[in-house]
């Protein structure tokens, strides 16, 4: 091994990968968990985003209306601070790898692991009129998009564990099978505000589909709607700003509150001792307005600039196409697919 190569496979940074679907807005919990956190890794990590709207599609969509939210889904993360000259951004279903690395995986995944899986369940429940094959094999696809990219690190939340499990699972049992081929994801866990809770029923996480739009701020909510929203939140009679399991309300806006802020729990609480709940919603409010300014300031600036987002996610999906090639000829050699 010469010089250049040793140098080379030291300073190799460790590859990102992440995707979110195009499915309406961005919440404040998207951001908090996940899209705030992505900028953060571009300097230090190889970073991959994708658009993942083949995973969209387990639940049946408007067609007009997913291809306007993909682009804007890319405007959003552009927007949030993802740089296109250090990640690579791109669509899932303009990387065909995707789909044809799945269909390998899914034969090296036992069927009652998906069956397992909390999601499936909970989409099940969720839409009893339409339990398809794809919603079952979702974490196959999943699990294809991570593996592609030799991916070292996946950012997820607490509830998306189960997923990256499987998709260990996978790469291990291929790679006994095979030889090593597949490199072994970790998940990387923001330690601070890695889940938000609803607004209304703190028990529960945040989520884009939830009815009662009160429970959930968007990262497009106007400053007016941010603060309507705040202001209803579920708190409790006590009337203290104190972080406690059974204060599930006050310590959410806590945490909310925290992140923005980059303030600890003792330092809110000092701060609004003998201060009521609702100067605190306020302040949270206002929080959070400041910090999504900007962001819905670039965000219009970028959607009207259709030429430029076209470009960013074509040079993307070419990068990514690359790279995703290079696993997927792997693996079909491995199979023993007969290449031409």
């Amino acid at each position: 091994m010469n010089q250049e190569t040793i140098q080379t496979a030291t300073t190799r940074k460790k590859r990102v990968f992440s995707g979110i679907q195009p499915t309406g807005v961005f919440t404040l919990g998207n951001y908090v968990g996940a899209v705030r956190n992505w900028p953060r890794l571009q300097d230090e990590y190889d970073c991959i985003y994708s658009v993942v709207d083949q995973h969209a599609i387990t639940v049946r969509q408007d067609p007009a209306a997913l291809r306007r939210q993909t682009r804007e889904t890319a405007a959003l993360l552009l927007a949030s601070g993802i740089d296109p000259k250090k990640s690579i951004v791109f669509v899932q279903s303009h990387v065909p790898a995707h789909a044809q690395l799945s269909w390998v995986l899914g034969c090296f995944c036992p069927f009652g692991d998906l069956t397992r899986m909390h999601q499936f369940k909970e989409k099940s429940a969720k839409h009893p009129e339409d339990i398809n094959g794809g919603l079952l094999t979702y974490p196959i696809l999943m699990a294809a998009d991570i593996l592609l990219y030799q991916t070292d690190l996946v950012p997820i939340g607490i509830d998306q564990k189960q997923h990256l499990e499987l998709a260990r699972n996978i790469a291990q049992r291929f790679n006994g099978v095979y030889s090593p081929t597949f490199t072994m994801p970790d998940g990387y866990i923001p330690q601070v505000g890695a889940k938000v809770m609803s607004l209304q029923e703190p028990e529960k996480k945040m989520s884009k589909s939830d009815s009662n739009e009160n429970a959930v701020v968007r990262m497009l909510d106007t400053p007016d709607a941010i603060l309507r929203k705040f202001k209803r939140a579920v708190t409790d009679s006590e009337g203290c700003v104190r972080a406690a399991q059974d204060k599930p309300g006050i310590t959410n806006l806590m945490s909310i509150y925290g992140v923005m802020t980059g303030k600890s729990f003792a330092d809110i609480e000092h701060e609004f001792d003998g201060r009521g709940y609702g100067e605190f919603k306020q302040a949270v409010a206002e929080a959070v307005i400041e910090t999504l300014r900007p962001i819905q300031e670039e965000y219009a600036r970028l959607l009207a600039d259709k030429a430029y987002l076209d470009s960013v996610l074509t040079e993307g999906a070419v990068r990514a196409d690359a790279l995703a090639r290079r696993t997927l000829s792997k693996v079909y050699k491995k199979v023993g697919f007969l290449q031409l």
